[in-house]
């Protein structure tokens, strides 16, 4: 079977590589183009890319899928199915109806729910305590092709967008290995998703990252996790911002922002609190709460709300 892949970040990495490790015949790799990244804005290829190159695919990184060339390309290598996975693109009929087997996208969540570019990160937001991995077959719409298979996981009270992705990326390349063989097989059963089980997971951005004390502590939890690690979650200290890297849950309570403990640092929220573990003060780097309380003098009982 011939693979055309499009992909862009590192959980399309582990899908590439599980198609790679399969013996598929991958003959083409479709990316997102390079990207301006960091403080100095140094143009930055993507994950996919760089991987691609390694194994000397022929990588394409077109603007638009639209004008009609991509699809041009497409059928240049003649490809019996296109596997998607975090591309980042919507896709024309006229690519979705080329191929043999159409077009598997990999999907990081349970569908029907959160159809969207971040289903990863609102699930542990939202505090999911179950999240998975499904393939599907795409249509016109976002995220809602029928299903073909789908692996399950749990979401740990620890866990965080980062370490869900890691899991999910590695269940990606092997659910997609498994999808492709029951497609040749003839085996596969598509099930249309349910409409109204679905949920929009919009892509992130930094108007979500102010944390709000007055939550419960689980909520105010859930967002820490949930936007590490990007674009994560802030408060202010000082006149500063600070930003929140990790955090776990205390059953002690307090008025909202004020410490409760410095063993470790602990903030009251509307219902219990949130131990801080990892903070960075704007202007400085990234530390733990004993390196941030020994540089800046704090006592029980202060409301950093009103520092």
């Amino acid at each position: 079977m011939r693979v055309l892949f499009m992909g862009t970040p590192d959980f399309a990495v582990a899908c590439l590589k599980g198609l790679v490790e399969a013996n598929y015949e991958v003959c083409a790799v479709f990316t997102q183009p390079d990207k301006p990244r960091g403080r100095k804005m140094v143009m930055t290829p993507p994950d996919v890319k760089v991987y691609a190159q390694e194994l000397n695919l022929p990588v394409y990184q077109p603007k638009t899928l639209k004008d009609g060339e991509a699809l041009e390309i497409i059928k240049g290598y003649q490809p019996d199915v296109i596997v998607v996975a975090a591309y980042g693109k919507i896709l024309p009929k006229s690519i979705i109806d080329y191929p043999k087997y159409g077009c598997i996208n990999v999907h990081g969540s349970i569908l029907p729910k959160y159809r969207g570019a971040a289903p990863i990160q609102w699930s542990v937001i939202n505090g999911d305590k179950e999240t998975g991995v499904t393939t599907m077959q795409m249509n016109e719409g976002l995220d809602t092709g029928d299903m073909l298979l789908i692996d399950k996981m749990p979401i740990a009270i620890d866990d965080t967008t980062e370490s869900v992705f890691d899991k999910l990326a590695v269940m990606g390349g092997e659910i997609i290995v498994k999808t492709l063989k029951l497609a040749e097989e003839g085996k596969l059963n598509p099930i249309k998703q349910d409409d109204l089980k679905s949920s929009y997971a919009p892509m992130l951005d930094k108007s979500i990252s102010e944390i709000d004390f007055t939550k419960d502590a689980l909520t105010v939890h859930n967002l820490i996790r949930g936007l590490y690690s990007w674009p994560i979650a802030q408060t202010t200290f000082k006149g500063k911002k600070l930003k929140v890297y990790k955090s776990a849950l205390s059953k002690l309570s307090g008025k909202v922002g004020e410490v409760v403990s410095l063993e470790p640092l602990t903030i009251a929220c509307g219902e219990n609190a949130v131990e801080i573990l990892e903070l960075q003060l704007e202007g400085k780097k990234r530390m733990d709460y004993k390196s941030f309380l020994l540089g800046h003098h704090i006592e029980c009982g202060t409301n950093i709300l009103e520092v």
